[in-house]
């Protein structure tokens, strides 16, 4: 059974059928040459280490590797855990990752921290270091902006992707990084903005959309549109707005949506100026300078989108369905004039 590649190419090589690899056919059955009984009968003897027949007692194999677990510990201090397998391995590195560690404590000689730094030189793969740096690069930026660990992973795997394949020739690591972070984001739902991305890896607008697009066109990845419902829970969350101005903000874009009154804006805008009319309409006033500081839009944007808002307020929004116990009396009169 193969494991499916994260981001497959959307052209696969074509592979001619005399050069593929050779697989072992995990099909083959084992069934004693003296009975021929099958179902065969065959039973692991871990004491003696040999594979017999249960039927007749032939024995049809010596040397067998005991997998079950161990009961005893040889490490130097006992623990809880008498395994000897060691890490597991990790699918972003390449290698069997099996080797073995010198350890740096021999009680302050230095002599073991010398042998460990040769060991490490000698035994490294070429272009781990550079792997293990940039995710650790990945990993710290993600943890910046309160990304999962998810979000994460997959930036990681599409970086090594991109890397094993070659598809980005010439361009810059940072730019590269940051398209990977901005399809990750966009692959969990999870709403940044460019800008976001932008101020986060330092890298231009351009540089990350041209990454964007180039891996878009060869890798299979499954990016949906940021929606302005993604974004108003941040929003909402850093402008220290209640949990009711924020569900009616998302019920307000609904709306919007369905009856195409901010059609032509950005999900940022859209978003940004839904908040504005809410926050007044619940009493919560925001200006527009603060939605624009967090949103990373213009104030002119935020007031033209709050203008269409406005002309349709009674078809947007029904006062009659919106509560809270904070505010009895909800009205219109408490919004700005545009």
């Amino acid at each position: 059974m193969t494991t499916a590649i994260p981001f497959p190419l959307r052209e696969p090589h074509q592979v001619d059928a005399g050069s593929q690899p050779f697989h072992p056919n995990l099909s083959v059955k084992l069934i004693c040459p003296d009975c021929r009984v099958d179902p065969p009968q065959i039973v692991e003897e871990f004491a003696s280490g040999d594979l017999v027949c249960g039927e007749c007692g032939l024995v049809l194999g010596d040397r067998i590797i005991d997998t079950r677990s161990e009961w005893r510990t040889f490490a130097n201090d006992e623990g809880d855990d008498p395994s000897r397998v060691g890490a597991a391995a990790n699918p972003l590195l390449d290698g069997n990752q099996l080797d073995t560690i010198i350890s740096r404590i021999d009680g302050g000689t230095g002599a073991a921290r010398d042998l460990n730094r040769v060991h490490g030189r000698a035994t490294a793969v070429r272009g781990e270091r550079n792997l293990v740096q940039i995710y650790k690069e990945i990993s710290a930026m993600c943890d910046s902006i309160s990304l999962s660990k998810l979000v994460s992973d997959t930036a990681k795997q599409l970086y090594k992707r991109v890397e094993d394949e070659k598809l980005l020739r010439g361009k810059s690591s940072d730019a590269i990084v940051a398209a990977c972070i901005f399809i990750a984001c966009r692959q969990e739902n999870v709403g940044r903005t460019y800008r976001e991305i932008c101020a986060l890896t330092r890298v231009t607008k351009k540089e990350i959309g041209r990454c964007y697009k180039a891996l878009q066109s060869k890798l299979q990845t499954n990016t949906t549109i940021m929606n302005s419902e993604d974004l108003m829970s941040r929003f909402c969350s850093n402008l220290q707005l209640p949990n009711y101005v924020q569900k009616s903000g998302v019920d307000l874009v609904k709306r919007a949506k369905e009856l195409g009154t901010l059609a032509g804006k950005s999900p940022i805008s859209v978003a940004a100026a839904c908040i504005y009319l809410v926050s007044y309409l619940f009493r919560q006033p925001k200006t527009a300078r603060d939605i624009a500081h967090v949103a990373g839009v213009s104030e002119v944007t935020i007031k033209t989108a709050y203008k269409s808002l406005y002309a349709e307020k009674e078809r947007l929004i029904n006062l009659e369905t919106l509560y809270s116990s904070q505010i009895t009396d909800i009205t219109f009169e408490s919004l700005v004039l545009p």
